[in-house]
């Protein structure tokens, strides 16, 4: 399945991806070559530190560089009165008695903890293209689900600092 990214998650990925190259790498060389000289390599804790994050620096360059190759970019579409991609939406969870606001990102630049909820999420899926006053049901698996009511929407747009994830 191909990611469902906007043109600023791509912008976002390929600056990242120039740091990474351009910036990161060569101060991870660096300091790869600067530990080698520490002597033994097999006791050596801060050559392996330096040659882990080197790979970790790599890894997430073939990571962002798939998902860029792999990506289905959309345009954001709004309907005035549903819920769409980067909109604040106030739910009220009525298992948990609990209202919250939330906003509906790609998955590229979701984090729960945060309120930034991907639209992919079993939230996220609930909740996009309804409007004010529906009560929606939440599946999060076969035997856990939860009916939340959306009580507020305000239209949002795709803004540029809004991070993307982490490892």
């Amino acid at each position: 399945m191909y990611d469902e990214l906007t043109k600023v998650d791509i912008k976002k990925m390929e600056e990242e991806i120039a740091y990474r190259k351009n910036t990161l790498a060569v101060e991870l060389g660096a300091e790869l070559k600067r530990t080698r000289e520490f002597g033994d390599l097999s006791e050596n804790a801060e050559y392996k530190e330096a040659k882990r994050a080197k790979r970790k620096n790599e890894s997430r360059i073939r990571y962002l560089e798939n998902m860029i190759r792999t990506a289905n970019v959309i345009d954001i579409e709004k309907a005035y009165d549903e819920v769409g991609l980067f909109d604040r939406v106030t739910v009220y969870n009525e298992k948990m008695k609990v209202e919250k606001e939330i906003q509906i990102v790609t998955t590229l630049r979701q984090n729960a903890l945060l309120g930034y909820i991907s639209k992919e999420s079993p939230l996220g899926q609930a909740v996009m293209g309804k409007k004010v006053g529906d009560r929606v049901l939440v599946s999060v698996n076969p035997t856990m689900s939860y009916y939340v009511e959306i009580r507020k929407i305000i239209k949002g747009e795709d803004n540029e600092d809004l991070p993307i994830s982490g490892f």
